[in-house]
């Protein structure tokens, strides 16, 4: 059953035409890629479903009651229309998570009221009658495990604990869209659209996020670049190219292979339409004015008449070689005990020993802020370390490609740029500046309008001048369309130096790494194929498992990082029980004692009143044998009547102390 359907949709900006004639249906619980090139117009028409803009023509349809949620690229991009995280909101990072739970935190305070009224004597029977069906409502909602739940996305999504407290409006702004996320993740609407959902996630928060949208039970529409993302997620790709949508089932492999069988039967069947076109064009041009005039006269209505089959589309992906390069020495690079960190006091992590050899590819990886870039930064000597030394080897000519494109002066001109970049002639230049999709006058363009993408071409083609044999590439993916990507991967693959990338890109890490150094737990571990070395004591149980089939580097890394993961994530599983477990009993504790109070209440008040009744008793034979003068009898009943005084003095105290 289809929960949103849209027909002809159109959209244009002024005489600018995105896309026309688009139709689709998302049927519940679908998991779609939304993917084309850059400025193919994917965030349009995600912001044309979540109603955030309207179409130029067409008609979107929404299930009644339908509840949309909608991940912009940037925190800053637009407001957050299904929940209240804003980028210039208030309240803690937790508060704005737990506002999710409102309903469950009334039911909390109000099982808290009725504890506190069972304590008095006046209310007590009223709040024991409540609270049992209370109480076992609010743990059927989730009431013992939605702060688990707002932990799990948090942790899962990147953030640590020191984060939960911190006020929204104080986060980053990579840190404000996991939050926009986290918040959309806990309040499970029916349709979630996700804008570059990966783009400020590390290797382990990409794959948690894969993990929790395959399970995820509403529908999902997500533009992505993220390859071995699309391949884990998603059922269905949409492909927006040249204003048109076309569809395909299964994951972005198998629209690889569908795309690639489609464009080739639509080339045949195109290349055999114009031979018959040709011949019956040749029969007209021959015949129109001869003996067969009326067959000619009558080929060319059909002809005008024939629905014309389009020539494929030709991809143009940035057609660029790195070129020859001098060769280095054996050794490329040695980090011998080496810190790396700006404060001595609290180093972010330290490398015992890892050399990198000619012709190795390694791929740095680690959470956001463990380290990579200092790293880096420190091996360029842009910064020293805070111990031990970096070894650069002979004959060694390093290129860099910064993380954002920060070396790029935005007031230049894109040919500028690159005519300051090497000893070209503006003709080479802008010959080489097409090959890198920046024709005709788009040369002319200062860097800082430039989108990230066009700016990552730029940064590509200052690399392709520098002649260095050892590239350190900073996510030299990010910003990049998937046909970009896999023309860089290609490019990389064939270049004859040494590698080291700073990377989340799986597909890109798989392809090319001969190694994967990882930070973790303050240090900086190397895996290779076949075996991790110098990784922790602890042997992944998961890696006995694997078979005899050899393990690329990442694969090795992988199965390590996950094992440590369960560990930790186990370790605080367990710590969330023991707390959940002493939470629930202590409300299970205040409904016993509840329970013993209104006991021993009705316990005492019945002994007070078989104690009031002898007394009365007493006052009556007292006065018998008082008016008889039975001294003795007079005696034995005073002292009775005396000790039952005692008594109710004493049991009337306790009974003050239950009901008070």
């Amino acid at each position: 059953m289809s929960i949103l359907t849209a027909s002809d949709l159109a959209k244009s900006y002024g005489p600018q035409d995105v896309f026309g004639g688009v139709s689709f249906e998302i049927p519940h619980g679908a998991k779609i890629a939304l993917i084309g090139p850059n400025g193919s117009g994917k965030t349009t028409l995600l912001r044309l479903v979540m109603g955030l803009e309207e179409p130029s023509g067409g008609a979107i349809h929404r299930a009644k009651g339908l509840r949309l949620g909608y991940l912009p690229q940037q925190a800053n991009a637009a407001p957050m229309y299904s929940s209240a995280v804003h980028p210039s909101g208030t309240g803690t990072l937790w508060q704005v998570m737990s506002e999710v739970f409102a309903d469950l935190q009334a039911q909390a305070a109000e099982l808290r009221r009725l504890e506190a009224s069972m304590a008095h004597a006046a209310t007590r029977e009223e709040a024991l009658q409540r609270y049992g069906p209370e109480l076992e409502a609010f743990e059927l909602a989730g009431g013992y495990t939605y702060e688990q739940r707002i932990e799990q996305v948090l942790y899962g999504l990147d953030f640590v604990e020191q984060d939960f407290r911190r006020p929204i409006a104080q986060l980053s702004g990579g840190q404000k869209t996991r939050a926009m996320l986290a918040r959309l993740l806990l309040e499970e609407p029916d349709l979630l659209l996700l804008d570059e959902p990966t783009g400020h996630l590390d290797l382990a928060g990409i794959e948690w996020l894969e993990d929790y949208l395959k399970a995820w039970k509403g529908a999902v529409v997500l533009v992505a670049h993220d390859r071995a993302f699309l391949d884990a997620v998603v059922e269905q790709v949409w492909e927006l190219e040249r204003g048109r949508l076309a569809w395909y089932r299964g994951n972005y492999s198998a629209y690889i292979a569908q795309r690639a069988e489609r464009l080739a039967l639509q080339q045949a069947s195109y290349e055999r339409q114009q031979q018959v076109i040709a011949r019956t064009e040749e029969f007209i041009r021959r015949n129109i004015a001869g003996q067969r005039t009326r067959e000619a006269k009558g080929r060319q209505k059909r002809l005008a008449r024939l629905e014309r089959i389009q020539r494929p589309p030709e991809d143009r992906p940035m057609g660029f070689t790195l070129g020859d390069v001098a060769r280095s020495g054996d050794l490329v690079l040695g980090l011998y005990d080496l810190t790396v960190g700006y404060d001595p006091a609290a180093p972010l992590f330290a490398a015992r020993e890892l050399e990198l050899r000619r012709g190795q590819r390694v791929a740095l990886v680690g959470p956001n802020g463990s380290g990579k870039t200092t790293l880096v930064r420190t091996i360029l000597d842009h910064m020293p370390p805070l111990g031990g030394r970096v070894r650069i080897g002979a004959s060694v000519y390093l290129g860099y490609l910064a993380q954002g494109h920060v070396n790029l002066i935005p007031e230049k001109t894109v040919l500028e740029t690159i005519l300051d970049a090497g000893e070209l002639t503006p003709r080479e230049a802008r010959t080489m500046l097409g090959r890198y999709h920046f024709p005709g006058d788009d040369v002319f363009k200062r860097v800082g309008d430039l989108s990230g993408g066009e700016q990552a071409r730029v940064a590509l083609a200052i690399l392709a001048l520098q002649g260095a044999n050892v590239l350190i590439l900073d996510e030299p993916t990010n910003h990049l369309d998937i046909s970009s990507q896999e023309v860089l991967q290609e490019v990389l693959a064939g270049f004859d130096g040494t590698l080291l990338i700073v990377t989340h890109d799986r597909y890109l890490i798989r392809r090319l790494a001969t190694l994967v150094w990882a930070i973790a737990d303050g240090q900086l571990w190397e895996f290779k194929e076949g075996a991790g070395i110098g990784s922790p004591p602890v042997i992944p149980s998961a890696a006995r498992n694997l078979g005899p089939h050899p393990r690329g580097p990442y694969d090795e890394y992988h199965v390590w990082e996950v094992e440590r993961r369960q560990q930790k994530q186990g370790a605080r599983e367990a710590r969330l029980k023991t707390e959940r477990e002493r939470t629930r009993e202590a409300g299970r504790a205040a409904e016993r004692e509840a329970v013993r109070q209104t006991h021993r209440q009705a316990e005492l008040e019945q002994t007070i009143h078989e104690l009031e009744v002898r007394r009365a008793q007493l006052e009556a034979q007292l006065a018998v044998a008082s008016e008889r003068q039975q001294v003795e009898r007079v005696r034995q009943l005073g002292a009775e009547y005396r000790q039952i005084e005692e008594e109710l003095d004493t049991l009337l105290a306790s009974w003050t102390d239950v009901v008070v």
